[in-house]
């Protein structure tokens, strides 16, 4: 399917007619990361983005060193400048479908155009699917947060709250107290088992049984929780777990084994899947990789991608020269 062969003179590519060696689907931090590393290893590589990155509500990401407190806008414009230094092409459409063969693979854009390439790497994260709450996706990644480690510090002693939203909801609220010693479980709808309760309790987090209403938002900024009686509990922050949708569908029609328990699909290693030559890394196989995680995750499969090129490029060589041993006997 168009499959290109790296020259063996580590020039990389062949041109533009051989296709690309990888084509990058997701233009996220763990999908520029590995552009970047296979353009310094000299590939010819496409990166295909639907320009939809999961973080963009937020003002500012924090945990990554040297980068703490940049807006995540900022980051990928670096990390799309670094890329097409090195040669790295972009496609700021979205991937319709992802086709194989036994010479490479296809991949469909949005409008027709196909892309052929050697491996594939998809990097196409997930979506977060907000409790149906008025107010929440008004205010999400603002002052109605998910990840404390992400934004715990910069609401650090301020009263919060933690919405119940499933089992792990009194987890988050434990974990939550470390920022903060005026904590609210809403449980809403969530039952605390005994000893949950007693944890709770030990760790001063209230909780509230009467269930949510609404977030009272009031001058751009969250005021409190509303609840069904009418009271309103002040806060100035709330944590609350999304449900995380993996945004992996172009990976089901190559046949990708997923886990028989989660559906999630499986990988090994540095994100190799079951089918040889398709590679999935960042929050599309992994929910809790934050920015820092998925950037190591996008760098180990590049490694990992170019190395099993440079066998293929050596066997092809060595292939090439015997055929021409044969014919001048040589």
């Amino acid at each position: 399917m168009g499959a290109t062969n790296g020259s063996g003179d580590g020039t990389g590519s062949t041109g533009p007619a051989a296709g690309y060696d990888v084509v990058v689907v997701g233009a996220g931090a763990a999908g520029l990361s590995a552009a970047l590393l296979l353009g310094r290893s000299r590939r010819r590589v496409a990166v295909v983005d639907s320009g939809e990155p999961r973080n963009a509500p937020a003002a500012r990401m924090h945990g990554f060193l040297s980068r703490d407190g940049m807006p995540p806008a900022e980051l990928l414009a670096a990390g799309r400048a670094e890329a097409a230094g090195y040669g790295v092409e972009f496609f700021d459409t979205p991937a319709d479908e992802i086709t194989a063969d036994g010479d490479g693979f296809g991949l469909r854009l949005a409008g027709g155009a196909v892309l052929t390439a050697r491996r594939v790497l998809v990097a196409t994260g997930l979506r977060d699917e907000l409790p149906g709450l008025p107010g929440v996706r008004e205010r999400w990644g603002r002052d109605v947060l998910h990840c404390p480690y992400c934004h715990g510090y910069e609401v650090r002693d301020e009263p919060l709250g933690v919405l119940g939203t499933g089992p792990g909801s009194v987890h988050q609220a434990l974990m939550v107290r470390q920022w903060s010693g005026d904590v609210v479980l809403f449980a809403h709808g969530v039952e605390p088992d005994a000893e949950q309760r007693e944890q709770l309790a030990a760790r001063g987090v209230r909780v509230e049984e009467t269930p949510v209403r609404r977030l009272a938002v009031a001058d751009g900024a969250l005021r409190g929780v509303e609840l069904t009686d009418g009271r309103i509990v002040p806060r100035t922050a709330v944590f609350a777990a999304p449900r995380m949708v993996p945004r992996d569908g172009l990976l089901t029609p190559l046949g990708c084994a997923r886990d028989e328990t989660t559906g999630a699909v499986v990988t090994e290693g540095p994100g190799r899947t079951s089918v040889a030559g398709v590679w999935a890394v960042g929050n599309v196989t992994d929910a809790r990789a934050q920015v820092p995680v998925a950037v190591g995750a996008g760098a180990a499969a590049a490694m990992d991608i170019n190395n099993g090129l440079v066998v293929e490029d050596v066997a092809g060589a060595v292939a090439a020269a015997r055929a021409v041993s044969a014919t001048t006997g040589a």
